[in-house]
C-alpha cells in the first residue's frame, strides 16, 4: 500500500462498499394462481369458488358460483368475459362489489387469446387466475 494516499484508500473503500450493496437479482416469485384466488376471491366466492365465502353473507348480492361459469355458457368457459370482470372492464364500474385487483394487473404480460380469437397483451397473473378458474368448473 506504499504510495497510496488517504484519498485513494477512501475511494477504494467506498467502491468496495458499493460493490457489496449491489443486489443480486432474487428469483422471481413463481405465479401461484391458487394463492391469488385465496387472497382476492375466496373471502366472497369461497375456497371452492361456489359463492359461500366468509364475507358472502355480508354482501347485498350473493357472489357468483364460479364453478358454474362454463355450464352457464353452453359448456364453454367465458375466459375473456371473466378476465374483463376481474379487470373491471365488464361495464359494472361502480355497480358491483368486486375489489381492486391492481396487483394482478402489474408485471409481465403475455399475448393471450381468451377465446375471442384476438391475442391481446394480458397480465400474466390475470391469465393464470382465469386458467385456475377453469379448473374449478363442474363437469
Amino acid at each position: 500500500m506504499k504510495g497510496m494516499t488517504m484519498r485513494n484508500i477512501l475511494v477504494l473503500a467506498a467502491a468496495g462498499g458499493l460493490a457489496a450493496c449491489v443486489a443480486v437479482d432474487a428469483p422471481e416469485r413463481a405465479i401461484d394462481p391458487a394463492d391469488d384466488f385465496a387472497a382476492y376471491c375466496s373471502a366472497c366466492h369461497g375456497a371452492g369458488g361456489t359463492g359461500d365465502g366468509e364475507m358472502a353473507g355480508d354482501l347485498a348480492k350473493q357472489p357468483a358460483d364460479l364453478t358454474l361459469l362454463a355450464q352457464r355458457n353452453k359448456g364453454v368457459f367465458p375466459t375473456t368475459k371473466v378476465m374483463a370482470q376481474i379487470w373491471g372492464y365488464a361495464g359494472m364500474k361502480g355497480k358491483g362489489v368486486m375489489p381492486n385487483f391492481g396487483p394482478l394487473m402489474e408485471g409481465d404480460t403475455v399475448p393471450y387469446d381468451g377465446g375471442d380469437g384476438i391475442e391481446t397483451p394480458t397480465p400474466v397473473r390475470l391469465v393464470a387466475l382465469a386458467e385456475y378458474l377453469k379448473t374449478l368448473q363442474v363437469k
